[in-house]
């Protein structure tokens, strides 16, 4: 069970409210992701679900018992951290098995719990080591482990890859995907990273200044965004934003494109622009454009290679159907 209900929750410090009251309610078993952009409250979020900061007004409730006051460690929850916050003088073993020391569980039990979770996490072989032996990534999966252990009812992943580069980035998100669909257990992710969002939830919450902007599926999000910050948020490159006279002749304030969705050619089209970067990636071609009214730069994908650079003229013609539009107050129009 690690069903999780936010009802009207809110968080000030002194005589500024970070997180004005908001309801949410996270599934058993579910992937939730908080993201949004730093500053946003998603961290500070996480901390109140956890019991490490008091909430201001409002409940919460795990699985249908109001948690509101109970301790951190009664909650039936494990975080883990961006630090790691592993203990340099002791081993992985020793790391892993502290909660449960803690709790007073039977060395039998202990060991089994260890063996287990070093097995699921590829850390068999690191058990004797020290944190100082091991890499990052290695670091971050045995502070995951010290959370297994624990046989929580869910996990709270606060910006958990942030100290790691962008090929163990990738790696330790793989791993923390494939961790979920094995345990089946309810998982809350704070990051300001989308691409992470994007393809590790089940569900996304798009946070701005403690504000719920958008709960949904990742798809939901890209394809159905519910306003203009949702739109320009999610998905990299991020959609491009039109204001003006094309928006003005498309029936809305504010249209939005993605950088997907052009049709493009270097002889004839509806817009025309000069290009001021072509990334060539081999797989796709990015084109950073300028003198497109109402949107500079444009950033446009095309699949494969599209051989153009610096200065060259270029000619876009937006999808039709895969305009969006958005109102004075940028919100979605259907």
């Amino acid at each position: 069970m690690g069903q999780i209900k936010l009802n009207q929750v809110s968080k000030s410090f002194g005589d500024v409210e970070v997180i004005p009251p908001l309801d949410l309610t996270i599934e058993d078993g579910e992937f939730t992701v908080f993201v949004g952009p730093s500053g946003c409250g998603k961290s500070t979020l996480l901390r109140l679900i956890a019991g490490l900061e008091d909430i201001t007004s409002g409940h919460i409730d795990i699985d249908g018992t109001d948690a509101t006051h109970v301790p951190p460690a009664k909650r039936g929850l494990a975080m883990v951290f961006q630090s790691y916050a592993l203990y340099p003088h002791m081993s992985v073993r020793k790391n892993i098995a502290f909660p449960m020391k803690m709790a007073g569980l039977p060395v039998d039990e202990q060991n089994r719990r260890i063996e287990a979770a070093a097995k699921a996490l590829n850390l068999t072989d690191y058990l004797d080591r020290r944190p100082g032996q091991l890499s990052g990534g290695q670091r971050q999966r045995v502070a995951i482990g010290r959370a297994i252990v624990r046989e929580p009812s869910a996990f709270l992943f606060d910006e958990p890859l942030s100290n790691l580069d962008a090929a163990l980035r990738v790696g330790m998100r793989l791993e923390i995907s494939e961790l979920h669909k094995r345990l089946a257990t309810t998982m809350i992710y704070v990051t300001h990273d989308q691409v992470e969002a994007m393809t590790m939830a089940d569900k996304i919450v798009v946070l701005r200044a403690g504000y719920i902007e958008q709960v949904g599926t990742p798809l939901e999000l890209y394809y159905k965004p519910r306003n203009e910050f949702v739109a320009g948020f999610i998905g990299s490159p991020k959609m491009n934003l039109i204001k003006g006279a094309e928006a003005e002749a498309r029936g809305a304030p504010t249209i939005g494109i993605r950088p997907e969705h052009f049709d493009v050619s270097t002889t004839e089209g509806a817009w025309e622009g000069t290009i001021g970067v072509a990334e060539h990636l081999g797989s796709d071609t990015f084109l950073h454009i300028h003198g497109v009214a109402g949107c500079d730069p444009m950033t446009v994908r095309v699949d494969g290679e599209l051989s153009v650079k610096h200065g060259d003229r270029i000619f876009l013609t937006p999808q039709a159907d895969k305009l969006h539009r958005f109102d004075a107050q940028g919100l979605r129009v259907e």
